[in-house]
């Protein structure tokens, strides 16, 4: 799935967000939606596809960077939502570590209990498809390597 097929868009992060509310991540998606449903219903634990949308419990958030942080002014990485259970590749975005740092922390920022959480919207053409809520965000180095204290790791979780 082309990565140009897709629009992000942030709330709550920066100056006159409203710090105890989670950040909202929206990406509209201007594509084929038979493609984006295919790829959102995924197999159960043994592979088969029942159709069903995947729950926020079937897929993972992760940003991986293409660049070194503070070998560049504005390292590029790539923010990628996978399927849990198989590793598929459900899309990915081409961002920057200005855009996604300052969103983690505002998911830390969110809470007074410790238990960071954030929500994604995924929308078609301006309609909603699906919403999750997240409390997990990893970051990666160019080499693959977790970057933990960028990360958004949820406590008593051992990776």
């Amino acid at each position: 799935m082309r990565r140009d097929y897709f629009d992000l868009a942030v709330e709550g992060v920066g100056d006159g967000s409203d710090t105890r509310s989670p950040p909202l991540v929206r990406i509209d998606f201007h594509g084929p939606e038979e493609l984006l449903r295919e790829r959102l219903s995924g197999g159960d634990s043994d592979g088969a596809d029942d159709g069903d949308l995947l729950g926020a419990d079937q897929i993972d958030v992760a940003f991986r960077l293409r660049e070194p942080l503070g070998e560049a002014d504005d390292p590029e990485g790539v923010v990628g939502v996978t399927n849990r259970f198989t590793g598929d590749f459900v899309l990915e975005l081409n961002e920057t570590a200005t855009d996604v740092l300052p969103f983690i922390r505002a998911a830390r920022d969110a809470t007074d209990d410790g238990d960071a959480r954030y929500r994604v919207e995924i929308d078609v053409n301006g309609e909603r498809l699906v919403a999750y809520d997240k409390d997990t965000f990893l970051v990666y180095d160019p080499a693959g390597n977790l970057l933990r204290s960028e990360s958004l790791i949820p406590s008593g979780v051992e990776l």
